[in-house]
């Protein structure tokens, strides 16, 4: 079953994407993880970097991802399915020290 998502960027993930949203056409229902992992084999090193954490390897401190309007933590986290028709959003966080 083949199904489409609509994902959003902000911020510097919009900058290296090159886009504000495209369609991302799966082959069945995935994880908000095999979500980001199809992204960041799409678009530039410099956005995996900027979207998956180096050194913990792991993607929910550098964004705030929204499913359906929910952000993740509120839902499975990284497990959450996305389902034909959902929009995911990719916000980036800010750390300052």
């Amino acid at each position: 079953m083949v199904i489409t998502i609509n994902i959003r960027f902000f911020g510097i993930f919009k900058r290296l994407s090159g886009k504000n949203q495209i369609n991302l056409v799966l082959e069945e229902t995935a994880t908000v993880c095999e979500v980001i992992s199809k992204l960041t084999e799409t678009f530039s090193n410099e956005f995996k970097q900027v979207l998956v954490d180096s050194q913990l390897v792991d993607i929910r401190p550098n964004a705030l991802i929204l499913v359906g309007g929910k952000e993740i933590s509120a839902l499975q986290g990284l497990e959450t399915d996305v389902k034909d028709g959902d929009e995911v959003v990719l916000i980036p966080m800010v750390h300052g020290g």
